[in-house]
């Protein structure tokens, strides 16, 4: 009913519109208490391909997808590696999913692991579930784990026997 007649104050510029006015006691405080960061959605991208004249001699890690077609002289940590037909992994490969077409040398750690008809695998495979089809080669141990990835293939240690009491 009763307001202040806006006759007589300036304009409000665009820059004074954006900004919300704060009384002075939560000006002080605002600062202090920045709003906590959320975690923007990011894009799918697609997966890293490293081709078949590719020579890698090092170690890979991604929290992405690589489709390995050439050969790599090193471990691989990643959340989708494909080995294609005409690859080569010489190291231990550490991934959520593991797909084998092509050949690996080494240790293979994963939530799921496909060997293909045309994989070649010579080391051991810690595994969530597993799936071989025909035609595969594989030379080693495979052993299922529920969590392949945290326990770093490591086997519990035998429980010891407790003490004899100590005799009268």
């Amino acid at each position: 009913m009763f307001s202040k007649s806006k006759i007589n104050e300036p304009a409000a510029t665009p820059a004074d519109t954006a900004k919300p006015v704060l009384p002075e006691a939560a000006k002080k405080a605002a600062p202090a208490a920045a709003p906590a960061p959320t975690a923007a959605p990011r894009p799918k991208v697609g997966a890293s391909v490293l081709s078949a004249d590719l020579h890698v001699k090092g170690n890979l890690k991604t929290t992405g997808d690589v489709q390995i077609e050439g050969t790599i002289e090193g471990d691989i940590r990643a959340h989708l590696l494909t080995v294609g037909e005409t690859a080569t992994v010489k190291g231990e490969v550490v991934a959520d999913d593991v797909v084998v077409n092509g050949r690996i040398v080494g240790r293979v750690r994963g939530l799921k692991v496909r060997l293909t008809s045309t994989a070649r695998v010579e080391g051991d495979i810690i595994h969530k579930t597993i799936a071989i089809e025909s035609g595969a080669h594989f030379e080693g141990s495979v052993q299922r784990q529920d969590d392949p990835l945290g326990g770093a293939g490591k086997r519990p240690a035998p429980a010891k026997a407790a003490p004899a009491p100590a005799g009268k």
